[in-house]
């Protein structure tokens, strides 16, 4: 296996990278100043990962307060999930999760305003930890406004807004950024967790029935939209498709592992980021946009695979398993 990806730089020109995109036909880049503050909140999984920001008002510093001002952890408690092992979970046996646009080192989060009322911080005022739970992985961050929110190995810990009671996972792999929390701090994907954290940008491993297929980091299947147009490079999944289809973000080309960086494009450049006209940067292969799928909870799931006719596992090349290109 190539190790190059682990020392490469991630940045990249802009410059080359508006050359890029152009080689795809891309003819929907916004102007710098048109921020979708909306739409880049559901790429990410409600968490625009922006702070405040200009769209930030009393209302909104309102609503994080209240949800700073959660329900308090308690003790903090091990539970099992049939499909993502030991995770974290408060004395109520809600799930607690963990967002990628975080910081553990040193702590920080990254959710605040409308993230942080669909994802509300745990407080950490009385976390204490359980059986099966080292205490010494508990701490605490300072928030914007000024309350503390504890804390695992580093990284703050939500509850998510939409699990009603206790053992529910709903949250898990929103956005591509959002994962339940293991006892450790380490994101709980089960089988297979600790092979995906060790995992490049963008890589293919052999599935039984699709053969060869793009994933992610995290180990999660690749997808493309047949409604989307490489040619010129167009998006039809916009708005609440989002929330079930994420994008995939911009990956360096160095940070990858057997996927086909040249494509058939002018140029023979189809490895770009798509300048999307809702304001989002998406990663393509071949020039075709590429998502992931909520419905996918852990490493190995393909339950996107053919939805609707029209979601399919990509392979290395950009092109769709079990389906004709359109």
């Amino acid at each position: 296996m190539k190790t190059s990806w682990r020392s490469a730089s991630l940045v990249v020109s802009a410059v080359a990278v508006a050359a890029l995109t152009t080689a795809c036909g891309s003819e929907t880049a916004p102007p710098a100043s048109s921020q979708n503050v909306g739409a880049t909140a559901a790429t990410g999984g409600y968490g625009s990962g922006t702070g405040l920001g200009s769209g930030y008002d009393a209302g909104a510093a309102g609503q994080e307060s209240a949800a700073t001002q959660a329900a308090s952890a308690g003790e903090l408690t091990v539970a099992t999930n049939a499909e993502l092992g030991e995770l974290l979970t408060d004395s109520d046996g809600m799930t607690l999760y963990r967002f990628d646009k975080d910081v553990a080192e040193p702590p920080k989060s990254n959710c605040d305003g409308d993230c942080a009322t669909k994802w509300p911080p745990v407080p950490a005022d009385d976390a204490t930890a359980g059986v099966g739970i080292d205490k010494n992985k508990l701490g605490s961050v300072t928030r914007t406004d000024g309350t503390k929110q504890l804390t695992i190995d580093g990284w703050p810990a939500y509850r998510y807004a939409k699990d009603t009671q206790a053992g529910d996972v709903n949250g898990q792999g929103v956005g591509g950024t959002w994962y339940a929390l293991a006892p450790t701090g380490k994101k709980a994907q089960g089988e297979g967790g600790a092979e995906a954290a060790d995992l490049p940008g963008l890589s293919t491993r052999q599935d039984a029935k699709l053969g060869e297929i793009v994933i992610d980091k995290n180990g999660h299947t690749v997808y493309r939209f047949m409604k989307d147009s490489p040619w010129p490079m167009k998006t039809a999944c916009t708005g609440e498709c989002l929330e079930k289809w994420p994008v995939i973000e911009p990956v360096d080309a160095e940070d990858t592992e057997g996927i086909d960086l040249k494509g058939s494009g002018p140029r023979g450049q189809g490895y770009v980021v798509f300048d999307r006209p809702d304001g989002i940067k998406q990663q393509t292969i071949d020039c075709v946009p590429i998502y992931t799928f909520a419905g996918d909870k852990k490493p190995g799931d393909t339950n996107g695979q053919g939805v609707g006719g029209t979601w399919f596992a990509i392979r290395p090349d950009g092109k769709p398993v079990g389906a004709s290109e359109q």
